[in-house]
């Protein structure tokens, strides 16, 4: 059997800057998650165990934040955690033991070795519940081990950080020698603890003091937390011997305490998703672990009534599910995995939400109304649909759907937020209001945007014209008139190329009749006009784009949001708050562009074995940043290190449509 494509070796686990930059990330279904190092440092505020989604999906909150185990072996005692404590204290460094961690699907499993002893840790979570497994097994050796696991606990909003003190002691009470609870002062929710009949566990009800998250401290951010442990869980392993440590927030009668039983759950998941899309670990392991990442974007979201349908989490750990990311990324996650019911449900969820012709931007994380402030999310759902047709010729689905789509278009021309709506001078769509960001480029801080985009943006035209080309099809195909929607389209057939191509730079301008004119910085997102379903660029000017964009954009990672030699070029995305957003947009790499690049490529005469090469890239992603996943956005310059959410959803999304194509 081929060796799984996500696994780290001792060399790069045993050195602390090399393991501490590796994360994991396994998830729930229903927005919950559990995260950290592959060195077992917490560096972030949003790792944990188990961070519940209390309101699925929404709601995270940090619950179990993390453990360290302690293993003696014939009277030896070796520490197997690990932490950074100020002033700049690694302790203690039990990632010096590793010997390997790889993946399991999306479990990861660690393989430590202790004198003549292995000692192997996976962890995982039930889906569709609040409820964390971690499970030890004593894989070889001579002697018996005692484990004892040291259980700390957060128990706050994923956002927020906590800091130690007598009035926010947590109640413990063990109920049981394999049964405990844990009740905070600060989250109404319980945490249940179980473990193992053969473990046991003790009261120790202690504050652990000035936990340092780094990622938070180069952030500019807050980073010092206190942790509290409220219990020991000790246990004797003989070789072949396993105990399972459980923490969940779901009533006792819900939670699955036999671990093998658990396990074998989630496998045969996993082995049914990779079934259903047709991948086989053993031919394809990039594209079967690609499968299995999808999955994890994939959530339970409640509609009225007490319905449920299906969202896509934009990010790991802190994004919500967004309309404009669950559009781009439906194809992806849903279709090339062989979900077409999923691909329904997303494209229902988000119907069941329009409002003024629009699709929500994001749901908030607390229960608010739906936001609204997008421009192109809304546009980007005729694509999808589109390709959910294409795969599924479901005529009900769109009937169904088709007094929505008039509306949409009718409230895009005729005016809706945010001065969405056509000139009918060149019928295009202009959008824009004072301190609002409705692009993809949407970052805005306190009153700056630093990517100011109002007006009549490339890609936003290019959505528009693909949206009513569609639209006018499906109308037709329905029988009902189409004059409005013909008229609106030959419009913008006889306008776009006149008023967007740049000729002294070969490419088209990215956005016309801003506030200061035209804005002709290099940017990717006229690639949208060449990869939809409808384009409205010849091939004489598409090559030139393409030409141009891959001689200044493209990277491995993905594409530059700016050309570099632009002045407002920014070539690293760290800092303070400013200087990450100031650089999010102007220079960062963004891995989900590859996507409509290749469209391009493929679409305007590209050779596959050309495309294939500039995906093959993307394995090394899988090892670079969270194992099995890629991330949200790259430095623009090289070595394109991985920033932002460590996993996201469009990213994993467009070079899994695009892998399923190019490897089928």
């Amino acid at each position: 059997m081929s060796k799984p494509i996500a696994t780290l070796e001792s060399a790069v686990l045993q050195d602390l800057e090399s393991a501490i930059q590796r994360e994991w990330l396994v998830t729930n279904g229903i927005g919950g998650y559990a995260s950290g190092t592959v060195a077992g440092i917490n560096t972030r505020r949003y790792h944990g165990l188990l961070v519940a989604a209390l309101d699925p999906p929404l709601g995270r909150t940090v619950m179990l934040a993390k453990v360290d185990e302690t293993v003696s072996v014939g009277g030896h005692g070796f520490e197997l955690g690990a932490n950074e404590f100020e002033p700049d204290v690694i302790h203690p460094q039990g990632f010096t033991l590793l010997d390997t961690v790889r993946l399991a699907g999306q479990t990861p499993v660690f393989r430590y070795r202790v004198e003549q002893s292995v000692l192997e840790k996976r962890i995982w979570l039930a889906h569709g519940q609040n409820t964390t497994y971690v499970e030890y097994s004593h894989r070889s050796g001579k002697l018996p081990l005692v484990l004892s696991v040291r259980l700390f606990t957060a128990q706050r909003d994923f956002h927020a950080l906590t800091q130690g003190s007598d009035e926010l002691r947590p109640a413990v009470t063990i109920h049981r020698n394999d049964y405990a609870t844990v009740e905070s002062p600060q989250i109404a929710t319980p945490l249940h603890l179980y473990c193992s009949e053969n473990a046991n566990f003790a009261l120790t009800e202690e504050w652990y003091w000035n936990y340092v998250y780094r990622v938070e401290r180069q952030r500019a951010l807050d980073f010092k937390e206190d942790l509290f442990q409220p219990l020991d869980c000790t246990v004797e392993l003989a070789p072949g011997e396993s105990v399972c440590l459980i923490a969940s927030v779901e009533p006792p009668e819900r939670v699955e305490r036999d671990g093998l039983k658990a396990w074998n759950s989630e496998k045969r998941r996993v082995a049914a998703l990779l079934k259903r899309a047709g991948v086989s670990r053993r031919s394809d392991p990039m594209g079967a672990q690609l499968v299995v990442a999808a999955d994890q974007f994939l959530v339970e979201r409640s509609l009225a009534e007490g319905q449920k349908s299906l969202s896509v989490i934009a990010g790991y750990p802190w994004f919500g599910d967004w309309g404009r990311d669950a559009m781009i990324s439906l194809p992806g996650l849903a279709l090339a995995t062989g979900r077409s019911d999923a691909a329904r449900g997303l494209l229902q969820t988000f119907a069941a939400y329009v409002s003024a012709g629009m699709i929500p931007n994001r749901f908030p994380d607390v229960g608010q109304e739906p936001e609204y402030n997008t421009v192109d999310a809304t546009l980007w759902y005729f694509q999808a649909l589109h390709a959910y047709l294409e795969e599924t010729h479901d005529e009900a689905l769109l009937t169904e759907l088709l007094p929505t789509l008039r509306e949409i278009a009718n409230h895009y021309y005729n005016g809706t937020r945010y001065n969405i709506q056509v000139d009918p001078a060149d019928g295009l769509v202009w959008a824009g209001e004072p301190g609002v960001q409705l692009t993809w480029m949407d970052v805005k801080v306190g009153d700056w945007l630093p990517t100011p985009r109002a007006g009549k943006p490339v890609e936003i035209q290019a959505l528009w014209y693909n949206a009513l080309c569609l639209l006018e099809k499906w109308c037709l195909q329905a029988g009902e008139p189409v004059d409005d929607l013909s008229q609106w389209r030959e419009t913008i057939e006889q306008n776009f190329m006149d008023r967007f191509w740049f000729e002294d730079g070969g490419y088209c301008y990215d956005v016309v009749d801003g506030p200061d004119g035209n804005d002709a910085a290099l940017r990717p997102n006229q690639l949208i006009a060449l990869s939809l379903a409808y384009t409205l660029v010849p091939k004489v000017a598409a090559q030139a784009i393409l030409d141009v964009v891959a001689n200044n954009l493209l990277t491995p990672a993905g594409l530059r949001s700016l050309a570099p030699g632009d002045p407002q070029y920014r070539g690293h995305y760290g800092g303070t708050l400013w200087e990450r957003e100031g650089s999010y947009h102007n220079g960062t790499v963004w891995g989900w562009l590859i996507g409509p690049y290749l469209d391009a490529v493929l679409r305007f005469g590209g050779d596959r074995s050309a495309a294939r090469d500039v995906l093959s890239g993307f394995a090394d992603q899988l090892t670079c940043g969270a194992l099995g996943t890629i991330s949200e956005v790259f430095d623009g310059d090289h070595p394109h290190t991985p920033r932002g959410c460590y996993a996201q959803a469009w990213s994993i999304a467009e070079v899994l449509r695009h892998w399923r194509t190019l490897y089928a």
